[in-house]
C-alpha cells in the first residue's frame, strides 16, 4: 500500500473566533451531503483552526472554499490503538524512542473491535521513519478509504 493511500485527508478551516461560524461550516457540509468523522478545534482569543475528517475530502474543500471560508488540508495517519489504560502510552513509547516528533492528534467518536481510532499528525519528512517504526511495533494504520466510510 502506498503512503498515499495510507494518510487520510484532513481538512482544516480558519475560522473567526465568534458565534456561529462553527455552526456555518456544519451546515455548509450538512447541505453538501457530507459528514463529518472526527474533529478538533483549537483556538486563540482571535480566531481558531477547525480539523475535521469527513466522508467526503475533496468536496468539503471544494464546497467551503465556494462558501468563502479559508481552508486547507493535509495528511494524517489513523491509528488502530488499544482501547485500553497505557495503550496510547505504548504507541507514543514507540514513537518517541526513534525520535519521532506528534505535531498533534486527536480521536475518533468511535472504535474499531475494541481498539481506539486516533488521527496524528507527523512532520512530512518523518513520514517514511514513522511508517517504519509503526509497522515494526504491529501498530495498524488505517487507509484513508477505510477511515472515510468509519
Amino acid at each position: 500500500m502506498t503512503n498515499a493511500e495510507l494518510l487520510s485527508r484532513q481538512v482544516s478551516v480558519f475560522l473567526e473566533n465568534k458565534s456561529g461560524r462553527l455552526a456555518e461550516v456544519c451546515q455548509t457540509l450538512g447541505g453538501a451531503d457530507i459528514n463529518i468523522r472526527a474533529l478538533c478545534i483549537a483556538d486563540t482569543s482571535d480566531f481558531g483552526i477547525l480539523r475535521l475528517i469527513v466522508d467526503k475530502p475533496d468536496e468539503a474543500v471544494d464546497v467551503l472554499q465556494s462558501a468563502g471560508f479559508s481552508v486547507g488540508s493535509t495528511g494524517v495517519l489513523a491509528l488502530r490503538i488499544p482501547d485500553r489504560p497505557g495503550g496510547l502510552g505504548e504507541v507514543l513509547e514507540h514513537l518517541q524512542a526513534e525520535d519521532i516528533n506528534v505535531e498533534y492528534m486527536y480521536a475518533f467518536f468511535i472504535t474499531i473491535a475494541g481498539d481506539a481510532v486516533v488521527l496524528f499528525k507527523v512532520d512530512d519528512a518523518a513520514l517514511e521513519s514513522t511508517l517504519g517504526v509503526l509497522e515494526d511495533s504491529g501498530i495498524q494504520v488505517i487507509p484513508a478509504e477505510e477511515v472515510y466510510e468509519l
